[in-house]
């Protein structure tokens, strides 16, 4: 198909695919004639997975060629394709050096060597949750994640990793992480948030009227 083609077909402007192209986002289509290339299936799949990786997962250029720098390494395995994308995905942490955030960061790591999980040293999540552990300290909150481990790990296994095609197009497989991670993630925060809703109903005002649409349950 020609530029015009994919652009229609992808939805994503002409100019903004060049700018792809320049970029080194996008590969070259097929030379053809002077002035015109053709591209493929192969340039769709593309373009979905910058467009998750901007639209849905927020990242900046320079992250993103770094996912396709991953994609395109075919000697590099899948699990550290999919890993350089959710490293990628992750919120920015500044440790803060200290009693507190050392001793936070020695229960991630704790926690995560006794559930047996296979997890790397450097993997943003780890500070991530020392840095929540500390907030739940300072509130005092209770800091067992037990029950919160076990739930995370039994969705994972039985949902989350089941909707990447590990078989099929790297590309595909990085767009379906990324769009799993994001938006099943918010889906899931919505979803507990309903259900303590209810649960909240259920305990304290069974036989109570409904709320006012706007109002506070």
């Amino acid at each position: 198909m020609r530029i015009s083609e994919l652009s229609a077909e992808s939805g994503v402007a002409i100019p903004t695919i060049k700018y792809y192209l320049r970029e080194g986002l996008l590969h070259q289509g097929e030379q053809v004639a002077a002035t015109r290339a053709e591209y493929g299936d192969s340039h769709l799949r593309r373009l979905r997975l910058i467009r998750a990786l901007l639209e849905v997962g927020r990242l900046p250029v320079a992250s993103i060629k770094k996912i396709i720098n991953a994609v395109e390494d075919e000697s590099m395995p899948v699990h550290y394709m999919l890993g350089t994308a959710h490293y990628a995905l992750a919120p920015a942490v500044q440790p803060e050096p200290g009693p507190e955030w050392d001793s936070a960061r020695a229960q991630v790591d704790d926690l995560l060597s006794g559930l047996g999980w296979s997890v790397e040293q450097q993997a943003p999540a780890r500070d991530e949750l020392a840095q929540t552990l500390v907030r739940m300290r300072q509130l005092g909150l209770s800091t067992d994640l037990s029950p919160y481990a076990e739930a995370a790990y039994r969705l994972v296994s039985e949902v989350d990793m089941h909707t990447v095609p590990y078989d099929g197009p790297r590309d595909t497989a990085v767009e379906a992480l990324v769009l799993g991670t994001v938006l099943y993630g918010r889906a899931f925060d919505a979803l507990r948030r309903l259900a303590q809703e209810s649960e909240s109903a259920r305990i304290l005002s069974p036989g109570s009227p409904r709320p006012q649409t706007g109002a506070e349950p």
